[in-house]
Order: C-alpha cells, then structure tokens, then sequence
C-alpha cells in the first residue's frame, strides 16, 4: 500500500491556486530533557512550536540519510560521469573573462 496512511509521508498539493501541505498527527515518547529542550526552544522563540523542531531535526536526518546514500554511490562508482568530457573541451576551447 502506497497511501500517506501507510507510509506516514506529508504530502504537497495545489488547491485552487494555493500550496498546502498535510500532514500526519504521531504521538512520540521521548526522555524528559528532550522535552524541556522542545520547551526551552518555543519559550525562547527560537522555534514556533514542538512539532517544528521535531519536523527539522526529521527533515535534517532525512537530507543526512540521502547525502549517505549518494557518498555511497560515488565510493561504489566513482566520480566521473558523462560530463568529464565536455568540461575538458570547455577548458581548451572556451575563454571566459572577467
């Protein structure tokens, strides 16, 4: 099943002009200094809410994950891609000025 329901995704939609996300409503159980560190951070107005500060650390964790799975691809691959050759041909035949 590919629904939001199933994988707990949010998800961007145009309706009638206008961009609006939906999201997902979770209960989290987390160690007490968390909490007072969510706290503390929309207190100081360092943040808007809890769910704010949960939802940037999940996004910074997402982009971690995806930066890993691309360092792994490039230690497995290799660097070099289609467009060696045409930077090379650049180099030699292209002048650029300041």
């Amino acid at each position: 099943m590919a629904s939001s329901e199933s994988t707990g995704a949010s998800h961007i939609g145009i309706h009638f002009g206008m961009i609006r996300t939906v999201s997902t409503q979770i209960a989290v159980r987390l160690p007490d200094a968390m909490v007072a560190f969510l706290d503390r951070a929309v207190a100081s107005g360092v943040a808007t809410s809890r769910a704010a500060v949960v939802a940037s650390a999940v996004e910074r964790e997402m982009r971690r994950q995806a930066a890993e799975r691309d360092a792994d691809i490039l230690r497995r691959q290799g660097t070099e891609d289609d467009l060696d050759g045409l930077v090379a041909w650049t180099v030699d035949h292209v002048a650029i000025e300041d």
